[in-house]
């Protein structure tokens, strides 16, 4: 059971959520985190689509164009076949600038036979918020809500316009097309202009998975992981955690966030893993965005922004939506921006120092980056001591969690790697210094003999899955019996049915009911590193399983009928794909070496 089942198309600058059977169901205009325009996803009576209606005779199947971000519906049925490809326009222009408008198109390619089918046009504007208003005219249908007069779409297509809103049955008997635009359009929109179009940004996402780095195994997953990455990437460098707002954790609960915003430590994980595998542009957007956001202006840090650098991040809710599936409360916004969460610095500055190790950077950008690296350090020697709400985000109270601590110690570790390349020196004594004494904290205070492991926080012997990063960071090594002895209790108390919670102690909303993807890939790491590589495989094989019928992959996942929950697609889930099926590439690479 995989409830899910939404392909995602989008261009760096917006995205759109549709369905299996073709409907979009969830659309922001012009942004990621504009206002819906449809979200059936979050009220399938309020929320509004856009889609086809077909008999139920029709086989509907979907599929990715190969190595693009192109989606493709197929109908099929005694009578008549054809396919709707979706697609946002996203290629460079001929002045070297990204063309990203906020559009859709929707080119239904005519196969055989006399297929026939309805168009459900159903826009509702501002989340839904107010009346509909539409506007026909001999080019297209306007649409505009009560509540925002002011943002207007427009739908254009090579069929009749009064058939489409009076939902008319209509023959196909040729290609024809849709196209659904932010702006108004100042040239002819016609069958021709949408194929030039469709081949521009073909030709892009074929080049740009083309850069990417092969593999002999898991090529294809890693390449649609890849792809997805790229999609949450906006066009100034932020890297959203997710597309969507308040999918829940667990059908009916409350654990419903907004995900379209870029935190520090996601998105710095995002981008290595893009920026490792072929993608440096990634990498030095981020940094942009980063600087921009606040070197300039020192300002203390938070551990997540808006898209565009904001800082208030105001959380409210919308009563009027049902939610997916009825779990309420649906929010936009999140609230989460003022926490404190200590971890934030180190896959950061991790990301930094591979920035300075791998990218030759002009003297300015260095000497820019080199301010951010003091002014992030300056912050972790002053706050690595104090509690924080850790990397599940707990909006309890502040506690000591080890895994805070241990990517405070990782800020510092980068730090004076850094240091040393610039021959800093007055700095790599300092830092060095700190970074051992949170090494001892943590040792002296984190390990729990009474468990023979780490514990999520000082104060308690709970297991966390966040505890398995202390080798891939470098903290730990592999072979340390401490780390062995941590990895088989995680396994023990936090693996279920093939799959991990992230804890599975009470938080302030309770006990955590539903599987964390990330954590699942983490551990089939920790086991290919500590020697369990067979284990660890079919670990990993069994979690591909879980993806949706397109490779894609939410936040959460339940434990009995593997359903995808939580928002989606998420980053954080496909980075840590990526670099799992990395390990097994290499592995098998070095294995083919040997064999005879």
């Amino acid at each position: 059971m995989n409830n899910l089942n939404y392909g995602v198309i989008g261009n760096c600058r917006t995205a759109a959520l549709i369905s299996e059977k073709g409907n979009i169901e969830w659309l922001c205009f012009p942004d990621f985190d504009s206002p819906s325009i449809f979200a059936a996803l979050l009220d399938r009576d309020k929320g509004g689509c856009f889609g086809f209606e077909v008999s139920n005779e029709y086989r509907i199947s979907q599929s990715y164009v190969p190595h693009t971000n192109i989606l493709s519906t197929h109908f099929s049925s005694d009578e008549g076949e054809f396919v709707v490809l979706d697609f946002m326009p996203c290629y460079r222009s001929y002045e070297k600038e990204h063309y990203l408008p906020a559009e859709i198109y929707r080119y239904i390619r005519w196969i055989k036979g006399t297929p026939r089918f309805k168009v459900n046009y159903n826009p509702a504007p501002d989340y839904a918020r107010g009346k509909v208003i539409h506007n026909i005219t001999d080019e297209y249908i306007e649409t505009y809500c009560s509540s925002e007069n002011k943002d207007r779409q427009y739908l254009y297509s090579s069929l009749s316009l009064q058939d489409i809103e009076q939902k008319k049955e209509i023959t196909l008997q040729q290609d024809e097309f849709f196209l659904l635009s932010y702006n108004e359009k100042v040239i002819p929109i016609d069958i021709e202009r949408e194929k030039l179009e469709y081949c521009r940004t073909l030709v892009y996402w074929l080049n740009w998975t083309n850069r990417t780095k092969k593999y002999s195994l898991y090529n294809d997953v890693i390449e649609r992981s890849l792809l997805v990455l790229k999609l949450m990437s906006y066009y100034n460098g932020a890297v959203l955690a997710a597309l969507t707002t308040s999918l829940p954790e667990t059908v009916g609960d409350v654990r419903n966030w907004d995900y379209r915003f870029c935190w520090l430590r996601d998105a710095s994980m995002s981008i290595e893993t893009l920026f490792q595998i072929g993608h440096a542009g990634a990498a030095r957007r981020f940094m942009k965005f980063i600087q921009s956001t606040f070197v300039a202006k020192h300002e203390s840090f938070q551990i997540m922004y808006g898209i565009r650098g904001e800082r208030q991040l105001k959380e409210i809710i919308l009563d009027h939506l049902d939610g997916y599936k009825n779990s309420k409360p649906v929010r936009i916004g999140n609230d989460a921006y003022h926490q404190r969460q200590n971890d934030s610095f180190g896959y950061l500055m991790d990301l930094i120092y591979q920035y300075y190790r791998l990218m030759p950077g002009t003297l300015d950008e260095i000497e820019d980056m080199w301010e951010m690296v003091k002014s992030i350090l300056a912050t972790v020697e002053e706050e690595w001591r104090e509690p924080d709400k850790g990397i599940w985000e707990i909006r309890g109270e502040s506690q000591h969690f080890v895994s805070s601590k241990v990517m405070c110690w990782v800020a510092l570790d980068r730090g004076t790697k850094i240091a040393n390349m610039l021959k800093k020196y007055k700095y790599i004594e300092r830092w060095q210094k700190e970074a051992d004494k949170i090494k001892t904290d943590v040792m002296t205070h984190g390990w729990k003999e009474k468990i023979h492991s780490f514990s999520q926080t000082y104060e308690n012997t709970a297991l966390d899955s966040s505890l398995l990063l202390m080798e891939p960071y470098g903290f730990i090594e592999a072979n340390d019996i401490r780390y062995h002895q941590t990895v088989k209790a995680i396994k023990k108390a936090l693996l279920h049915k093939g799959l991990m919670y992230r804890y599975n102690s009470k938080d302030d909303f309770g006990l955590p009911s539903s599987a964390f993807t990330i954590c699942t890939f983490w551990l089939v790491r920790a086991l290919f590193v500590i020697g369990e590589k067979e284990e660890a495989r079919c670990l990993f094989d069994e979690i591909l399983k879980c993806s949706n019928h397109l490779g894609l992959f939410s936040e959460d996942l339940d434990f009995d009928t593997k359903e995808q929950l939580g928002n989606f697609p998420q980053a954080y889930s496909h980075l840590a794909l990526v670099n799992t099926a990395i390990l097994f590439a290499e592995e098998d690479k070095k294995l083919s070496f040997i064999r005879p």
